[in-house]
């Protein structure tokens, strides 16, 4: 139950930090958008360092790094792929990508479900793509470069929550400071490589620090939620971050709430209904 819960604020954490993070890719180029959000994730992880501690043995250094590189294209990519559109059909790509993965991965280490969680994790999956779902039939068909685009980013994203669960569960935050740190070195070379092409327009400041906080703090409550359940139920129950999005969209851009997205989160609940009694 614990990790259940863990698992639904990382969740909602990230669907935040992708709201706001996509909406500052459209006003500047992408580098320009991660290069302050990395940074500013990396700034929290090390300000909860001496509440949470940190071992930094070699389990902790590899996987943190791994996870740091996964991290950057993640960033990048998902970034880009919710700048250039159609959300409605790349969104649910990019959700069920990154839970298929770790799934794939969690049952081929020996995890286990019950009855409840056999019923429950296929609904869950089906929730990722209902609730990520927006206006269906009528959507402009995304290009293959945004279609590439998002595979890519659930890919890096599927890589990057496994690399963190395969971290040593004793060391603390090291593994997200590693990361961290290395996803903001590949980011800021990346810019720098790439200065005269990122455009003259100013990032979005304040809407990128908080993408990168709440980033943050989906890793640190995705790590935790890992270290105490399984990682079959944690990375599908984090996948259906697209909820957080959608509500924000509702209530900030006042976007409809489609039909279809309303019986994806009530089958999320549902899901997550079963998967706790798994």
């Amino acid at each position: 139950m614990i990790a259940l819960i863990l698992a639904l604020g990382s969740s909602l954490a990230y669907g935040c930090a992708d709201f706001l993070g996509g909406l500052g890719a459209r006003k500047a180029h992408v580098l320009r958008t991660v290069m302050i959000a990395a940074p500013a994730s990396l700034a929290v992880e090390l300000l909860l360092w001496p509440f949470l501690g940190a071992s930094f043995s070699a389990g902790a250094l590899g996987w943190g790094a791994a996870s740091g590189i996964a991290s950057a294209a993640a960033f990048a990519l998902l970034y880009r792929t919710l700048a250039i559109g159609p959300m409605n059909v790349l969104s649910p790509v990019t959700a069920l990508v990154s839970a298929t993965l770790p799934v794939a991965v969690g049952l081929l280490q020996g995890e286990h479900l019950g009855a409840a969680g056999l019923v429950g994790l296929p609904l869950a999956l089906v929730a990722v793509i209902l609730v990520s779902a927006g206006h269906g039939a009528g959507s402009a068909r995304p290009s293959r470069t945004a279609l590439l685009s998002a595979f890519g980013a659930g890919g890096a994203i599927a890589l990057q929550l496994v690399f963190l669960h395969q971290a040593p569960s004793d060391t603390g935050v090291a593994p997200l400071i590693i990361g961290r740190a290395v996803s903001s070195a590949v980011i800021l070379a990346a810019a720098g490589l790439m200065y005269r092409r990122l455009g003259s327009e100013r990032p979005a400041y304040a809407m990128s620090t908080a993408a990168g906080v709440l980033d943050s703090m989906a890793n640190l409550l995705f790590l935790l939620a890992a270290r105490s359940g399984d990682l079959t139920v944690v990375a599908v129950i984090t996948a259906l971050y697209p909820a957080g999005t959608v509500l924000l969209a509702r209530g900030v851009l006042a976007e409809r709430i489609r039909r279809g997205q309303l019986v994806g989160l009530g089958t999320a609940a549902v899901a997550v209904s079963l998967l706790a009694l798994a």
